[in-house]
């Protein structure tokens, strides 16, 4: 009997066996020949990026490829995900940058031309012309970076503002509860950065200078993509996800291809 348990014991082991194996191939197989496909698609996509960073004109204004990349992919997978509008519209302030830079820009994508280039502040406890100290947290007086859309406009103590909701959990998910919104400040200005070497700083709101306040909140509207940019290796985000992101801005095109149902999440 015992013998014989160990036969049947071991007829299961090698079946096992060859059944995993089995599985393992056909998993290197199929993960083989989605890559082979995505990968003409991603090329395509960053030929796409790079053919709206040349025609707005982002490079002599500042903003390097590789964020502007970033900012695109996001500005897909969020459309992907359904949590803003059809609005073209991606706006990026850069905190690679110093504040005496001009490093907020109003992209529409759909027109592939740059709508505004402007200053914008950063948080007073995230550094003087440099940002380098970011927080989620209430009453921190920072930035926080990360993807975020714009929500409603609405009168507050700096007048007319529109307020933004973060995306990134752990980075910038507080930003309703700490009134984190885009509004208009004095301090931002040509004139400040001539007195300071820099702008002035908010309490954590990605400020604008009040002549163009109106002119941002009529541009953006509600439902349209904001990212704050700073590169860090800790920052990272569930809207970074590039192939899910070449796969969705191509399938206008895709209609009638098998790739147009890779689930890449």
């Amino acid at each position: 009997m015992k013998r014989y348990i160990l036969a049947i014991s071991g007829l299961f082991f090698v079946a096992f066996s060859l059944v995993f194996t089995s599985w393992k191939k056909s998993n290197i197989l199929e993960e083989k020949a989605i890559n082979a496909n995505i990968t003409p698609i991603r090329n395509a996509y960053l030929s796409f990026a790079e053919h709206i960073y040349d025609s707005a004109n982002l490079k002599a204004s500042g903003l390097e490829f590789p964020v502007f990349e970033k900012a695109l992919t996001g500005f897909y997978n969020l459309k992907k995900s359904g949590r803003v509008s059809n609005s073209p519209l991606l706006t990026i302030a850069d905190f690679d940058q110093s504040s005496s830079k001009k490093r907020l820009y109003i992209i529409n994508l759909a027109e592939e031309r740059m709508v505004l280039n402007t200053w914008v502040a950063h948080g007073q406890k995230s550094g003087e012309d440099q940002a380098v100290t970011f927080s989620n947290q209430n009453d921190s007086y920072t930035s926080s970076i990360g993807f975020y859309v714009t929500g409603e406009e609405y009168q507050g103590a700096h007048g007319r503002s529109l307020k933004l909701d973060g995306m990134d959990p752990g980075f910038n998910d507080n930003a309703r509860l700490r009134s984190i919104v885009i509004h208009g400040a004095p301090y931002v200005s040509e004139g400040t950065i001539a007195a300071l070497g820099r702008l002035g700083r908010s309490q954590g709101c990605p400020a604008v200078a009040p002549e163009f306040c109106n002119k941002v909140i009529n541009t953006l509207g509600s439902g349209s993509v904001l990212f704050i940019n700073k590169s860090v290796a800790d920052y990272h985000s569930p809207y970074l996800n590039e192939n899910s992101a070449a796969v969705f801005a191509q399938l206008p095109s895709m209609l009638n291809s098998d790739l147009a149902s890779i689930n890449l999440d």
